[in-house]
């Protein structure tokens, strides 16, 4: 087991957000996986090298199914980004460990969602609410973040 900051470990929240982090950066991994796969199957690369050990430069083309992989993948970093700011500060302001997990886990919950409405096609609007629900906690964190920073500005 590895050796552990006694002081992390005082902060549950914290530990909470880093669960929660890990989760979803192991997701974003997994559509770039996905994203890779499907580029092979369709024959459909975004390099000329990549096309030309793949059959040929012909091969260098877009493809809607790989063009969806990608925007789902930039979704995420528009959105999971964002969030790891926000949790790791809100982490600081010794918010209710119970409150605080409430936040992570709507916010992963979301976004998992919002994956597998976009992936599969899901029926709008899936991936519209799912978007929406995962937002959410990050508008009362970034609200909470600013109320205990105010007095600073």
């Amino acid at each position: 087991r590895a050796a552990h900051s006694p002081k992390m470990m005082e902060n549950k929240v914290f530990l909470s957000f880093t669960f929660y982090s890990t989760i979803l950066i192991l997701k974003m991994y997994v559509v770039a996986i996905i994203t890779g796969q499907v580029r092979l199957r369709k024959k459909a690369f975004a390099n000329p090298e990549d096309a030309l050990r793949n059959g040929g430069l012909q091969f260098c083309r877009e493809d809607p199914d790989v063009e969806r992989c990608r925007r789902a993948h930039r979704n995420d970093m528009e959105n999971i980004f964002p969030f790891l700011f926000l949790g790791a500060i809100y982490s600081l302001l010794d918010p209710s460990p119970t409150v605080a997990r409430i936040h992570f886990l709507i916010f992963c919950v979301g976004r998992i969602l919002h994956t597998i409405a976009y992936l599969l096609r899901l029926r709008a609007p899936t991936r519209s609410v799912a978007y929406s629900v995962a937002q959410l906690p990050c508008f009362s964190m970034a609200l909470q973040i600013l109320l205990a920073t105010t007095p600073y500005w």
